[in-house]
């Protein structure tokens, strides 16, 4: 059995999670230092990651990056830090979700469990690839790639089912509500939120202007729509 890895140097609170987490079933490895972590998942690869950003040798953020270096992990943030800005800046670094102290471990195994079913990859092959701008973008749901001018977009799972799903309908609107049970999974209080930050990164890799978007844009009050049509 894959282990969860909860990276995390105050031991009442690690302590907690793993207690949930292996009544949940999962088994759990327990790190106090990052890059005793890192290490670690090189010669055993963690089903998932709970990582939190305050660590006593380094940074949760390198952590982040090291892991999502050497491959396509699950990655949940475990952090006091709570503005949109911060939520935004651990998304982009490769995070799939942000759990802000204090936490419900319940709650917490829930996300576990959420973001585990949603980095499965869904079977799309029968869906053809679809073709934006003649060309420009391409997103191919039987690879789960994205390609922008024929360069490979570095995505992570939870970004592309959010692409995904807005691609699929060009000019629907989406409600948050709507992308989070369709791209995240359960709801919990903030995810509307965590939306937008995944917009936001998912803005950065795809548009050619980010910070006047023509692919993907905001509809004030109600949510995000597909703006350009697929190529014929």
């Amino acid at each position: 059995m894959q282990p969860i890895f909860i990276v995390e140097d105050d031991r009442k609170i690690a302590k907690v999670a793993k207690v949930y987490l292996e009544e949940a079933g999962y088994k759990v490895l327990q790190f106090e230092k990052g890059k005793d972590a890192v290490a670690a998942q090189l010669k055993q690869k963690p089903l998932l990651v709970i990582l939190d950003l305050m660590l006593p040798d380094t940074t949760g953020e390198e952590v982040c990056q090291e892991i999502r270096e050497s491959g396509d992990i699950p990655i949940i943030m475990l952090t006091s830090k709570s503005s949109e800005e911060e939520r935004v800046a651990g998304f982009a670094l490769g995070a799939d979700d942000y759990v802000v102290k204090p936490f419900s471990p319940r709650e917490l195994v829930y996300r576990v469990k959420a973001l585990l079913k949603r980095a499965q990859k869904e079977d799309l092959s029968s869906v053809e690839p679809m073709s934006f701008n003649k060309g420009s973008l391409m997103i191919d749901g039987h690879s789960y790639t994205v390609k922008k001018h024929g360069e490979a977009v570095d995505i992570t799972p939870t970004e592309f089912k959010v692409l995904f799903s807005l691609a699929s309908a060009p000019g629907k609107v989406f409600t948050r509500e709507e992308l989070v049970d369709k791209a995240l999974g359960y709801q919990f209080e903030g995810y509307e939120r965590s939306v937008d930050a995944h917009i936001k990164n998912i803005r950065h890799k795809i548009e050619d202007d980010p910070k006047n978007p023509s692919i993907i844009l905001t509809i004030y009050g109600v949510g995000y729509r597909f703006s350009i049509k697929k190529d014929v």
